[in-house]
């Protein structure tokens, strides 16, 4: 385990002195139900929403599609959200989700949710000594209450940088 940590940060400083980065933002689409899943685990740290805004997204992630809801499409975004847990002090995990205007840091159940929700769209954590990271940028989802209210599995479309 010790070579194993060791060979890695040397892998890592190797490709940082020679300016090459071991990974480059790659574009990542998620839709339908992961989507709705990304969208509503991030929305509701979100000061860009509304409380209204907010209570429709958890609405409808919990599955609660037979309610009224306001026919405009909803947009979930945030410039970045990293989530790290480590694989040596196995209790701890943390995100720290950026929005335009202010900063959310989340740690245990909560950071724990939005990390699992990650994986389950794709997203691949990197190893860094004792941590696996999860860092997304450029978050950005579109919600249609009205398209996921007629459940033909769409109405949730995400975007975002890995």
């Amino acid at each position: 385990m010790k070579n194993s940590i060791s060979g890695i940060a040397t892998g890592l400083f190797l490709l940082a002195t020679a300016g090459v980065s071991p990974a480059s933002a790659a574009p990542v689409s998620v839709t339908g139900a992961t989507a709705l899943a990304v969208a509503a685990v991030v929305a509701q740290y979100s000061p860009l929403l509304s409380a209204g805004d907010k209570k429709v997204i958890a609405g409808l992630f919990d599955g609660k599609v037979k309610s009224s809801y306001p026919k405009k499409k909803l947009s979930v975004t945030a410039d970045a959200v990293m989530c790290r847990i480590s694989n040596v002090a196995i209790a701890d995990r943390s995100c720290e989700i950026t929005f335009k205007k202010a900063k959310r840091s989340l740690k245990g159940r909560e950071a724990n949710e939005v990390y699992a929700t990650l994986a389950s769209a794709g997203i691949t954590a990197e190893g860094a000594a004792g941590s696996m990271i999860e860092n997304v940028t450029k978050f950005s989802c579109t919600l249609d209450p009205a398209e996921i209210k007629d459940n033909s599995g769409g109405g949730a479309d995400c975007s975002l940088e890995q």
